[in-house]
């Protein structure tokens, strides 16, 4: 951005006549203008607020499927699948957190469990929203053990998720 507010400087002594050219017309005046407001544009609005978010990094050699848990006002609610590609990164999250903790469930593309945890929450084959952790069997879902996830309040977090112990 410095180089930019430079560069409509340099423009604006050259045009106004410090470089050498004298104004011959109101075209070159309409340029001055236009670089001055540029300048004072991108020196005067304040940058745009950082996004909170929850993002999950796959630091794996496979591609990953990850689900994501949270506890909303009166009940647990679980969604996946997002699909994460080896040493990349997914926003699971892309609102301002408003759990503290999270939990996290991930599995490989063979189903084979990459993350697991102690809180047991249900998941569903497909892509799936679930409000609810009881009876998840009885309900037609599957029951996985998800990895809790303190963000300390924070406003953004990012999990690494790292390949299982051989």
């Amino acid at each position: 951005m410095e180089d930019i507010e430079i560069a409509y400087v340099s423009k604006v002594c050259c045009v106004l006549g410090q470089g050498g050219d004298k104004p011959k017309d109101g075209t070159v005046r309409l340029k001055v203008w236009h670089a001055v407001g540029m300048a004072l544009a991108l020196t005067v609005l304040p940058p745009a607020p950082a996004r909170a978010q929850f993002a999950v990094c796959n630091q794996t050699f496979d591609v990953i499927n990850v689900a994501l848990g949270a506890y909303d006002r009166t009940a647990f609610e679980t969604s996946g699948w997002w699909t994460i590609g080896p040493n990349q990164c997914a926003n699971v999250v892309e609102d301002t957190l408003t759990a503290r903790y999270f939990y996290i469930y991930a599995t490989d593309v063979f189903g084979r469990e990459v993350m697991t945890g102690a809180t047991p929450m249900c998941v569903a084959p497909d892509r799936f929203e679930i409000r609810g952790e009881d009876e998840c069997l009885v309900r037609g879902l599957l029951e996985a053990r998800f990895h809790e996830v303190d963000t300390r309040r924070s406003e953004r977090w990012t999990v690494f998720i790292y390949p299982p112990p051989s």
